[in-house]
């Protein structure tokens, strides 16, 4: 739950204001058969404290469009899935990172204890050859303490108790 009045925004595609800032809402699809089988879903970009945070949300398409790309932009936090199933997983994940360049990337949606119908992310770890891979037993995060450079991106696998 959160508290207070928060503003929410829902769409597959365009740009809103938000109380921090410009927020934009990529179309892609939830599945690689051009969303035909599990439909729509939203890249969203934003900005928060300086840097800019891209989700990629439930991303089923085995890699990005030159136009969706293009609509991303620069990227310093990337979340995205990475456990294949429903989404993207292992070595498309791994190419979109390449692609981004992001200076830190948060994998999500994967096997875990309380999630067992996902693969784990070591296939997407194991194709990320040269990322400094950082492993955390919290959601607490530090950006500064995180952030990698362009050239070797930090990923922070979570691993916060259940």
């Amino acid at each position: 739950m959160i508290a207070g009045d928060p503003r929410v925004i829902r769409s597959t595609a365009g740009t809103f204001d938000s109380p921090t800032g410009e927020v934009r809402a990529i179309a892609s699809e939830h599945d690689n058969a051009a969303g035909t089988q599990r439909g729509p879903n939203s890249i969203v970009v934003f900005g928060l404290d300086g840097l800019q945070v891209c989700h990629f949300g439930d991303f089923g398409q085995a890699a990005l469009r030159p136009e969706q790309r293009a609509a991303i932009g620069t990227v310093d936090v990337l979340m995205l899935p990475v456990g294949g199933g429903p989404t993207v997983g292992g070595e498309s994940a791994a190419a979109i990172v390449r692609e981004l360049s992001p200076r830190l990337v948060i994998p999500m949606h994967y096997r875990t204890d309380a999630i067992d119908f996902l693969d784990p992310p070591d296939a997407f770890l194991a194709a990320c050859d040269g990322a400094d891979i950082r492993t955390l037993d919290t959601s607490d995060l530090d950006p500064d303490e995180l952030l990698g450079s362009r050239q070797k991106p930090v990923i922070a696998v979570l691993t916060p108790p259940v």
